[in-house]
């Protein structure tokens, strides 16, 4: 584990004189090596047309360009990545235009797209190298638990909007596809180290080679640890963070249509934070320091055939993860997954993709007082399969249709069509629509869970009993999928060699979405009472509709200096049906920010040096008191020699500090986003 109290000053400069030491070691000893200038590809050296044919497969399941795309998708490439100076997945998703990434403490994130963002946003779905890491317990990610080694990634696609006919229930409003480098590109050592002031350090390891002439393979190892922040009034919080991972991958591509793929990942991370639960004694709640971690692991294998015209894949994977929080609940997860897929053309204008999958998961957790699951232990299954099809109607006109069909354990049978239109009008602009539906099937905690959020005393005006009345928010045998009926429209103009604008706007019509709506009160406690139990019971009684607009225009200034701009627009409203008896606020409406935008510039300077800054703006979020944000990202990166990257980052340079979120459900005490500095050093070696 990790300390719970910062270093002192004496041991923070041994520190940052070890570290520096380190630098310079790694820094003569590359530069030693270093013999020839190597090619450097930079953001800056794409052209339009290069970002335009940016090669996709999170759309329709297989390569297209990013222009010929029906939906709003936008990649973060590898050299955007290591130009943001990002150290973890969530903050790098800040570049996604329209997303909403906001921070609640050091180690936990609420991160969702359109709308109902939260720590436990159920209905963004998002996928590691094909498999899914989102969870059955609550519907959502664990954020802190997302990690691969960032300079191993090749892309990250995202998807503003459902993607559930091909990838399934859960891709409601979005798709987060992390796509790591196949083996064979990641060929040689690679180490990295940093630090600062709120990630204190940071390093981590890939080293890769091939086994004869058909096999390549990588293996790596990473550790960090964050440094505890501050609370909104003062004062060092209780909310730290460190973990070490490792895994590895292998490709086996021997000559002729077949290749294999086998990787893996085994990891443990601890964490703090400060947690008030409620509690029988006065004053019937207890605030505390708290520390958990996460552990597991994963193995996935892949089959790809390829022919003239078509493809196949097999892919199967096991993944375990174990959450153990000291004071709330324990949870052990088991999951394994088959999925087969078939894509070939039809004629010269029709391109086919179909598949099968299944999924069984089993979960066993540890109640406590505040949290409990019934049964404790459960074994899911689901089964899938999908059918899309891809028409060319005239030789600029496009249309995609299809249908994801799922049996899972708590719904039964669901169905998720969608129809998508593109029409390119020219070789440099095009326009799409689409129509689809998605579900976001029952979780675990919905059907089972009993939560105790508060303890009112007893013999006051609330509660004029003599029993402490516990406020219990329960799961429910009839809680139903909720729904989604989504209209897009984009356009997209290469308007000329130099700027480009991608215009997306929806609107989603929801229902069926989850209240908690009150029961009657019963005593509980045998053979004598000892409380009063105010039952919520989860419902499907509220719905509504949300709109708004997403714009992004990329201009190539001069050949070393390109600026991307974005805003966003969201507009909900979303309320309880007239039938619901839920007494707690719509918060959807205003927990989501109605207006965010961002700049950013991206300069090559002479010298081998490049500049990056992001200015940023996220509108106030009144349902959760959050005001509204300005902040400016900066980042210096220098090559001195080929194999040898040097950068240092300065993050909310506008801003002593802020709060971005506030928890939900779990009620564990948010911390504030402070000015942060962060340098580092990368050496290749081949």
């Amino acid at each position: 584990m990790f300390s719970k109290h910062p270093p002192s000053l004496a041991t923070a400069r041994i520190v940052g004189r070890t570290v520096l030491a380190s630098f310079m070691t790694v820094f003569l000893a590359a530069n030693g090596a270093a013999q020839s200038q190597q090619s450097v590809p930079d953001v800056t050296a794409l052209s339009m047309e290069d970002l335009m044919n940016i090669q996709v497969t999170s759309v329709s399941k297989r390569t297209q360009k990013v222009a010929d795309a029906a939906a709003a998708i936008f990649v973060i490439t590898q050299e955007d990545l290591r130009r943001s100076g990002a150290t973890s997945i969530p903050e790098a998703l800040r570049l996604v235009p329209g997303l909403e990434v906001a921070r609640i403490d050091e180690n936990k994130w609420a991160i969702g797209s359109r709308g109902f963002n939260g720590r436990f946003d159920n209905k963004l779905l998002v996928l590691i190298d094909g498999r899914s890491v989102y969870t059955p317990l609550f519907s959502g990610v664990y954020w802190n638990v997302q990690d691969v080694m960032l300079e191993d990634i090749d892309r990250i696609e995202v998807i503003r909007g459902p993607g559930a006919t091909l990838w399934g229930a859960n891709a409601v409003n979005g798709v987060i596809n992390i796509i790591t480098k196949k083996a064979k590109a990641t060929q040689g050592g690679v180490v990295t180290a940093g630090g600062g002031n709120e990630e204190r350090g940071s390093v981590a390891a890939r080293y890769g080679d091939k086994i004869g002439g058909d096999t390549t393979y990588r293996i790596y190892g990473k550790y960090f640890d964050w440094a505890p922040s501050q609370y909104v009034n003062g004062g060092t919080a209780n909310d730290g963070w460190e973990a070490q991972r490792g895994g590895f991958r292998a490709d086996y591509t021997p000559a002729g249509s077949n290749s294999f793929t086998l990787q893996g990942d085994l990891y443990h991370s601890g964490y703090n934070e400060t947690l008030t639960v409620p509690s029988f004694a006065a004053p019937y709640s207890n605030t505390f320091p708290n520390s958990g971690a996460y552990s597991g692991g994963n193995v996935l294998g892949r089959w790809n055939h390829s022919s003239e015209g078509g493809s196949m894949s097999l892919q199967m994977y096991f993944d375990n993860t174990t959450l153990s929080d000291n004071s709330l609940f324990v949870d052990h997860q088991n999951l394994f997954d088959v999925d087969f897929q078939d894509g070939f053309h039809v004629g010269d204008a029709q391109q086919m993709v179909w598949g099968l999958g299944y999924r069984s998961i089993m979960d066993r957790n540890d109640p406590s007082f505040s949290v409990s699951l019934m049964p404790n232990q459960r074994s899911l299954n689901q089964f899938s399969a999908f059918l899309q099809d891809e028409i060319s109607l005239v030789h600029s006109l496009r249309l995609t249709v299809g249908s994801k069909f799922e049996h899972n354990t708590f719904t039964g049978f669901e169905f998720e069509p969608n129809v998508r239109l593109l029409w390119t009008m020219t070789p440099n602009q095009s326009i799409w629509t689409a129509v689809s539906r998605a579900v976001r099937t029952p979780a675990l905690t919905e059907e089972g869970l009993r939560l105790t959020s508060e303890v009112v005393p007893p013999g006051i005006p609330q509660n004029p009993t003599p029993f402490p009345a516990l406020v219990t928010v329960y799961g429910s045998n009839n809680f139903q999928s909720e729904d989604l009926l989504a209209y897009e429209l984009g356009y997209r103009v290469q308007v000329t060699n130099t700027l480009s604008t991608d215009v997306a706007t929806f609107y989603n019509r929801y229902s069926n979405l989850r209240t908690a709506e009150p029961g009657a009160p019963f005593l509980e406690g045998n053979p004598v009472p000892t409380d009063l139990v105010v039952p919520f019971v989860a419902g499907n009684k509220m719905g509504g509709g949300t709109y708004g607009a997403e714009f992004i225009a990329d201009w190539k200034v001069t050949p070393t200096w390109r600026l991307v701009g974005s805003y966003s627009y969201l507009q909900m409203d979303i309320a309880k049906n007239a039938n619901s008896l839920d007494p707690t606020a719509d918060l959807p409406n205003g927990s989501n920010p109605r207006h965010q935008w961002y700049v950013r510039s991206s300069l090559d300077l002479p010298k081998h040096f490049d500049l990056d800054n992001t200015l940023r703006f996220v509108d106030h979020l009144p349902a959760i008191n959050i005001p509204s944000y300005y902040s400016l990202d900066a980042h210096l990166g220098w090559r001195p020699v080929p194999r040898v990257q040097l950068s240092i980052t300065g993050q909310d340079l506008l801003n002593n500090q802020h709060l971005e979120f506030i928890p939900d459900f779990i009620n564990t005490a948010p911390t504030i986003v402070k000015r942060a500095v962060y340098g580092s050093v990368t050496v290749n070696f081949k």
